[in-house]
């Protein structure tokens, strides 16, 4: 992905906290047919490897983790918060009219060498720990033990696990760095602004983390 300096992301732990809270990413493999890509929700390690390891499951019939079998490496693909930027809450634009339209979003992308796997254990840890991560915030959480024994090992064999080490990740969090201070301020008044059609307080939140830090990445 292009990353202009103003907008890249290093730290590790960062981009791995958008993955926990935008778990539905995108793996993109390219096979013998072509280019596949499934959406699925994912659990990051971060203790696992140098960048973490990446963990997820596709359904036996869904013929992309045949493709992952032979792969070398693979894509996963995350997006966070994200909204249009209209030119009118620059205030720039009452001094040079020489302003447009543009989106601000925050994306990883992260790529390793995936491993196909049916194994029982490893299959009941990863809808264990991805079932826990969802329900625990509830009042009464499921849990996978809920459901009859029988049951659950039905399930499991409808699913094949992926297992993804992160060789390398990327964070992009494009949030207006290249604007001036004052046109900074204007999108954040302009997304935290409830009545505007535009209005996005978390991308506001998010603008504003980064004009305190100077657009540091």
């Amino acid at each position: 992905m292009y990353i202009p300096s103003a907008f890249q992301e290093t730290r590790v732990q960062v981009m791995h906290d958008l993955i926990r809270s935008h778990p539905l990413g995108w793996l993109v493999t390219a096979g013998p047919g072509g280019l596949s890509a499934s959406p699925v929700p994912f659990l990051v390690y971060p203790e696992e490897g140098p960048n973490g390891t990446l963990r997820a499951h596709l359904a036996r019939n869904n013929a992309h983790w045949r493709d992952l079998q032979a792969a070398t490496e693979c894509m996963a693909l995350f997006q966070g918060e994200q909204g249009y930027i209209t030119p009118n809450w620059y205030p720039n634009k009452q001094v040079t009219g020489k302003v447009v339209p543009t989106w601000n979003y925050i994306a990883v992308q992260a790529w390793g060498q995936p491993v196909v796997t049916e194994d029982p254990g490893w299959l009941r840890r990863l809808l264990e720990d991805l079932t826990s991560t969802q329900e625990r915030s509830r009042l009464r959480p499921w849990a996978v033990g809920d459901a009859p024994a029988d049951f659950i090992a039905k399930q499991m064999e409808a699913i094949i696990g992926v297992e993804i080490p992160i060789a390398r990740i990327e964070g992009k969090w494009k949030l207006s760095q290249n604007r001036e201070p004052a046109d900074r301020q204007g999108v954040v008044a302009g997304l935290a602004d409830p009545s505007d059609p535009h209005g996005n307080q978390a991308l506001a939140d998010l603008v504003e983390e980064r004009r305190r830090e100077g657009g540091a990445g």
